[in-house]
């Protein structure tokens, strides 16, 4: 493993890591240092946790220079507001005896304050793609003088929808500039997109997609049902020292509020919330109080599988196995971060088990499996999704009608009825009759006789 020392780089940024305390350089920042430096198009995949976002900024910074100019020169587009807000503050720390401006721009806050702060110049623009695409609409953001282009998380972006995004920003940023692109897995669809936009792309691989980290415990529990995983993650977060920071991962927003409310009746202000539904304040709220240890446990959904440098994690349990193999090797990453030691625990029902055996073959390892423990009690009580569902003979993919009550009958009979207007429009319509000319209004009028 390579030292920073043995990087060029300027004193401001040497001076900076030595701040932060960072000698060594993980595999993903030793390799992707000169080629980035060199001005080559580059494209990183490395697993999450190995450092991807200092890979990128070091040699940024080290080639960035004093500027008065008011137009960014820097690029850096994430998927979500908290990756937003966390690589605003790793540029901040490693700027911090550098004259480099950077602003941070997403949804949920205002777009008047953000194109106030942009107004006043920025070297660096830190945005989520949608916000972006707003501010270059309303031409609060021009990207002429844009030389390096920083696509981080690339694979989730399109997994989330912002292929139209990206595809037009490409077409407003200028043909000369340096695209660099980090991922934890290299899809068909991030490999499409290279093919149709860059050329001569040089790529890193450090890690080979699906590999876990050797220094996660896993293990998983084989459990019945929703309310007997709650039943068991009660009985394991009782035990304070070992499970003292807690990452819980679940696969919808509904289930997050579902969890969140059993888990505060046993843990009360130990636990938060965090996924899309929530305000951008209270999510930043809820990490800044796991991260500080405010709160022991954090559920979430995959919002937080990307990117988020939270430190210390002692566990990452899936509550949920996710359908996609690649998002447990995201989940998990967030824990055993910077070469220390993780654990993650998977609960499967029978039903998810076939989504933990497509994870095993990822990873080409199977996954130790505990036995659940005696004083965990076996709930009957099931979740709307878990309970069987009545169908029609006639029609398989019908629900029944009786069961949906007589509430919804009368609505859908009220929704039938023809929406005729207001009230207003249909007197006037009534009182007179269409007029010949444009400016004929009272034509037809029954006029009174005198």
């Amino acid at each position: 493993m390579a030292s920073f020392s043995e990087f060029k780089i300027n004193n401001p940024l040497r001076n900076a890591l030595d701040d932060l305390g960072f000698q060594e350089a993980t595999p993903i920042q030793e390799q992707a240092f000169s080629v980035v430096m060199s001005g080559k198009d580059v494209v990183g995949i490395a697993q999450t946790g190995t450092g991807k976002t200092f890979a990128y900024l070091l040699p940024l910074l080290n080639m960035l220079s004093f500027s008065k100019e008011i137009h960014p020169r820097v690029l850096i587009l994430v998927p979500t507001r908290e990756l937003v807000v966390q690589v605003v503050e790793e540029v901040e720390k490693l700027a911090k005896y550098a004259s480099v401006r950077v602003t941070g721009v997403y949804g949920g806050t205002s777009m008047n304050r953000q194109k106030e702060t942009l107004a006043l110049g920025t070297d660096i623009v830190v945005a989520t793609p949608a916000r972006l695409y707003d501010l270059m609409l309303t031409r609060a953001l021009q990207l002429k003088n844009v030389k390096k282009l920083v696509i981080d998380e690339v694979d989730v972006m399109l997994d989330l929808g912002f292929r139209f995004q990206l595809v037009n920003i490409f077409e407003l940023l200028p043909k000369r500039r340096q695209n660099i692109m980090f991922s934890a897995t290299m899809t068909d669809d991030v490999e499409k997109l290279i093919n149709d936009f860059f050329e001569g792309v040089q790529q890193i691989a450090v890690a080979v997609s699906g590999t876990p980290l050797d220094n996660i415990a896993q293990t998983c529990y084989a459990v019945p049902n929703f309310y007997t995983k709650v039943n068991l993650l009660v009985h394991l977060l009782q035990d304070v020292d070992t499970f003292h920071k807690v990452l819980v991962f679940v696969s919808s927003k509904r289930s997050a509020d579902l969890l969140f409310k059993e888990l505060a009746e046993f843990f009360s202000e130990e636990t938060c919330v965090i996924h899309s539904n929530k305000t951008q304040n209270y999510r930043l709220r809820s990490i800044n109080q796991f991260d500080s240890g405010q709160n022991r446990i954090l559920v979430t959904t995959d919002v937080m599988a990307r990117g988020l440098d939270l430190d210390q994690i002692s566990h990452v349990i899936n509550f949920d196995t996710p359908v996609y193999p690649e998002n447990y090797m995201h989940r998990i990453g967030r824990t055993g971060r910077a070469e220390k030691e993780g654990s993650s625990i998977l609960l499967f029902t029978a039903k998810e088990e076939p989504a933990k055996e497509a994870i095993e073959e990822l990873m080409n390892r199977k996954i130790d499996v505990l036995q659940l423990p005696g004083e965990v009690e076996i709930a009957t009580q099931l979740t709307r999704d878990e309970r069987p569902k009545h169908i029609e003979r006639e029609n398989p993919l019908k629900e029944n009608e009786e069961e949906r009550g007589a509430s919804f009958h009368e609505k859908s009979e009220k929704n039938r009825k023809q929406n005729q207007g207001g009230a207003y429009k249909r007197i006037i319509k009534k009182k007179y009759t269409k007029p010949k000319t444009r400016g004929d209004k009272n034509f037809g009028k029954k006029r009174k006789r005198k």
